[in-house]
């Protein structure tokens, strides 16, 4: 799809279409995340080798092994480390590497890993060597995935901006899913090993979707020279037809040839503001998100099934996503400030709030500082609720102006870069969160 061929979005199909793949990017993930008891349960036959580490492990009040103790830490660092790097490197090669082979060759490799998942439900692994494969997994699907994304927010930027906000969009909904999908689970009482099994079929099915999606986009582009009517004989429409497949790739390169080039650094010059302030915010976001506020323990926990079972899950992952996802989506029908705005940076900036108020709710067991100023529940999720909307509503603004600020020859390029500022923010909050949390 090029910028001069304007998508002819009849009954909103492309905006649907890149809905569902902006569910793509983050759905497979999320489910991933969400299996996590499924995965750390698969662990826990490993015995401690040596009495100095049971020791130490009865000590620090933690029965778990130690596969099953760093398995956290572990898939953040296999995540984040290649999300950031195959980002970055498609801002590079995104002009050497056709798109749709970036595209769909990134979801079959995905789609693949998801299948092979599924199939591991069933098979009985030991520890170590299922350790191991789903480490190598969870790298193959953030490394493609990082493709994924970077080159479909490059597909949008060449695109009205509004066609950035279906995919921030589908990516709230993929959080909402997998959270919405985790209290089901919990309130029916399923075995661990059923839940996960469907948790990774319903991710497939959402990836071949979003595979056919992507192979139907190109039909909704409006090729100029053959969207007119021809009244001609059947050999001259036969004629014009051949004459459109055989020479216009010749004149899309000549056009390409002549096309002027800008240098990624000189693009980044003209949205500087929009790709840090992206940053910024995933890094606040995933500073405390779920770092910290996983760990906040309800008034009534003991008490009832509220304080004990459903309050994080509920207050925690199933606000969150649903808050960021009503952020997202209210980009498609307000869009202040503008692009230009000061005020976008200083409401971007102004999210650093919300690190502070954070560590001072209930957050259990704390370490250095005994201070709890916001112990009721009502005061966390007040917070969550300001903290997830904000996220959502602003860092989709700024993924929808960065591309916007430059020449549309440069706009696949920007929104690369948008792409790859993102997940720096992701992998710097990822970082900055052990420090939070210690900090308690």
């Amino acid at each position: 799809m090029t910028a001069i061929n304007a998508p002819r979005d009849k009954y909103n199909s492309v905006w649907l279409i890149f809905f569902i793949l902006g569910l793509g990017t983050l759905l497979p993930w999320n489910f991933f995340m969400t299996a996590t008891m499924y995965f750390t349960s698969r662990l826990k036959d490993v015995p401690t080798v040596h009495s100095s580490n049971q020791t130490a492990n009865v000590t620090a009040g933690d029965s778990r092994n130690v596969l099953e103790s760093k398995f956290n830490n572990v898939m953040t660092l296999c995540a984040m480390v290649p999300l950031l790097i195959f980002t970055c490197l498609n801002s590079f090669i995104h002009q050497r590497i056709p798109q749709k082979l970036r595209i769909s060759g990134s979801l079959t490799v995905i789609l693949v890993v998801f299948l092979v998942t599924a199939v591991v439900v069933k098979v009985e692994l030991a520890p170590l060597p299922f350790f191991v494969l789903t480490m190598v997994k969870i790298v193959c699907i953030n490394s493609f995935g990082a493709i994924f994304q970077s080159s479909l927010f490059g597909l949008a930027g060449i695109l009205p901006a509004s066609y950035t906000t279906p995919i921030m969009s589908g990516q709230g909904l993929a959080g909402t899913f997998a959270a919405f999908s985790m209290i089901c689970a919990l309130a029916s009482g399923s075995e661990l090993q059923d839940s996960a099994f469907g948790y990774f079929i319903t991710a497939c099915i959402v990836i071949l979707l979003a595979i056919m999606s992507y192979l139907i986009l190109p039909k909704m582009v409006r090729p100029q020279s053959i969207n007119r009517t021809y009244n001609f004989s059947w050999f001259s429409s036969f004629l014009v037809l051949f004459i459109h497949k055989v020479f216009r790739p010749v004149v899309n390169l000549m056009e390409d040839e002549t096309k002027p080039t800008s240098s990624v650094f000189n693009i980044f010059k003209q949205i500087w503001v929009m790709a840090l302030s992206v940053c910024f915010i995933f890094t606040v976001t995933i500073g405390v998100f779920p770092a910290v506020t996983v760990d906040v323990k309800s008034t009534v926990a003991g008490e009832s099934a509220w304080g004990e079972s459903y309050f994080i899950p509920v207050s925690c992952f199933l606000l969150f996503n649903v808050m960021d996802w009503a952020g997202r989506s209210l980009t498609a029908i307000c869009m202040w400030p503008g692009k230009d705005s000061i005020w976008l940076p200083i409401l971007v900036g102004l999210r650093v709030v919300f690190i502070p108020l954070f560590m001072l709710c209930n957050v259990q067991p704390r370490v250095i500082s005994q201070t709890v100023w916001f112990s009721h529940d009502a005061w966390y999720i007040i917070f969550m609720i300001f903290f997830s909307f904000s996220n959502g509503y602003l860092a989709s603004l700024c993924m929808c102006f960065g591309p916007k600020k430059v020449p549309q020859h440069e706009a696949e390029t920007a929104g690369a870069i948008m792409a790859f500022f993102l997940s720096l923010g992701l992998a710097l909050g990822a970082a900055v969160s052990f420090g939070f949390r210690a900090a308690i």
